[in-house]
């Protein structure tokens, strides 16, 4: 089944890849948020039902999608550096999220979180706000409403303790 196919999700855990809420108004999502969405989607995935081989699941997974693999490229690079770095990601996660057990925030909030964590932290190209902007919209889109607010608190912290510039990237 494609992402596109599916209903929207519920909160919590559904085994399906979470999908856009239809009751979101329509416009054209840039680019990068296009290949974020897709990366917190395989994110999702990856989570529910980890794959043996992270390169046949990806290859599968960018298959279902609209436009051709070479669209995705930054999606895959963010994927590829949340996977391999998953432990420390988590690891922050559970630190900052106070009042929280790590196995009840909900499956769509956590790929968020994965993905925004991972870039705040290992992509300096990408202003810490747009990181947190992009992740807080993403949530409105595939989460509930509440999201934004619970990724925003996690993700201001992790920004706040970084040692550069909330506003720039880094060239």
């Amino acid at each position: 089944m494609e992402p596109a196919d599916l209903p929207p999700p519920a909160a919590g855990s559904s085994a399906d890849p979470p999908v856009a809420d239809p009751s979101t108004p329509a416009h054209k999502p840039s680019k990068r948020r296009d290949n974020r969405a897709a990366a917190m989607q395989f994110l999702y995935m990856w989570d529910i039902n980890r794959g043996e081989d992270l390169v046949a699941t990806l290859d599968s997974f960018f298959k279902t999608l609209d436009h051709p693999r070479e669209y995705y490229a930054f999606a895959e690079e963010l994927i590829r550096g949340a996977l391999e770095k998953l432990d420390e990601i988590d690891s922050l996660i559970k630190k900052l999220a106070h009042n929280w057990a790590f196995n009840r925030i909900a499956r769509v909030d956590l790929a968020l979180l994965r993905l925004a964590v991972h870039e705040l932290l290992h992509r300096r190209d990408i202003p810490p706000v747009v990181t947190i902007n992009e992740a807080i919209e993403l949530g409105k889109t595939y989460s509930t409403p509440d999201s934004g607010r619970f990724l925003n608190g996690i993700l201001d912290k992790v920004k706040d303790s970084l040692d550069r510039p909330a506003r720039t990237a880094e060239k």
